[in-house]
Order: C-alpha cells, then structure tokens, then sequence
C-alpha cells in the first residue's frame, strides 16, 4: 500500500459518529476503508465472534440507523448495521490480515487519538465557560446585594410621627 493510498484522516474523522456514547464506525464504512465488502468484513468478525463482545461491535437498532443517515444522506441500509468502537476497530486488525488493513488500522486510531484530543479541548473550554458563568453569576447576586444596600443608605430618613403632647399622663392616644 502506498502512502497516497491512505485516506486522510478527515475523511476517517467525517465518518465517525457518537452512539450510545461511544465514538464508533460503522460495518459498511469500515469495508470501504479496507477495500473489501461489508459481507466479507462481518464474514471474518463472525469467524471470531469471541474476539468481540458488546462493548467492542453491536448492532444499530433501526432508529439510530434513521439518525445517523439524516446526518449522512448517502448511506442506504438494507440489512443489519453494525456499529465498532475503537476497541472493536483495533480487533479488526488481528482478523483482517492484509498490508491495507495494518496501515489503514493504525490511519483509524490516530483519528480516533485526534478526536479524542479535540473533543477533551472542547469539554476542558465548556468547563472554563461554566465556572467563569457561575462566577459571574455570584457577581452579579454580590452587585445586587450592593445596590439594594447602597439605595436605602440614600434613601431620606423617615421622618418622626409627630406625637401630641398630652398635658396630663392620663392622656390616651
């Protein structure tokens, strides 16, 4: 396999989806990347079913299928899809034995490395964001507090009630 035979890591990128929180890709585009079919790609997974279990490949149901192609207009699904984590996509290199799978594997787990990076960035931005909004809020009750004391340290006094003098202590007001 040549260096310009391997496909650029967007491309590998553009294709992972998140399901059931997990970063995954799926059967058909995986036989794309390997140059074989689907059929031939499930084939060897099902000679080593032992090799993956639920949390490395499972099976889409039809609703996350429906998501994930108004998302991807081109996929068209016939039969059943399978969905396979970066686990189940580094096992795949132990059952498909040819020099285009060992490079497009190790071309997988570096977009996989790369997503992972980009998406750590993004929840370490997305947790300054929020402790910046819940000092800013504290601020802002603080400010509040400040105003409302400032307003009545400027508000006049109250003036007395003016009391009647009673010339008797016997006098009832």
């Amino acid at each position: 396999m040549n260096e310009r035979d391997i496909i650029p890591s967007e491309v590998i990128e553009k294709r992972i989806f998140l399901v059931r929180g997990h970063m995954v890709l799926l059967s058909s585009h995986l036989a794309k990347l390997y140059g074989i079919e689907t059929r031939v790609l499930m084939q060897a997974v099902k000679r080593h079913t032992e090799r993956f279990p639920d949390d490395f490949m499972f099976a889409l149901t039809r609703d996350e299928i429906q998501r994930i192609s108004q998302t991807v207009t081109s996929l068209k699904f016939s039969k059943a899809v399978y969905a396979f984590t970066e686990e189940g996509v580094a096992m795949l290199s132990s059952v498909l034995n040819s020099p285009r799978a060992v490079q497009m594997n190790i071309a997988i787990m570096r977009a996989f490395v790369r997503l992972r990076e980009v998406l750590s960035s993004h929840s370490e931005l997305a947790a300054k964001l929020k402790e910046l909004e819940d000092r800013v809020e504290k601020h802002d009750e603080h400010i509040h507090t400040l105003f409302t004391a400032m307003r009545q340290l400027m508000a006049p006094p109250e003036k007395p009630k003016r009391q009647i003098a009673c010339p008797s202590k016997f006098c009832y007001t």
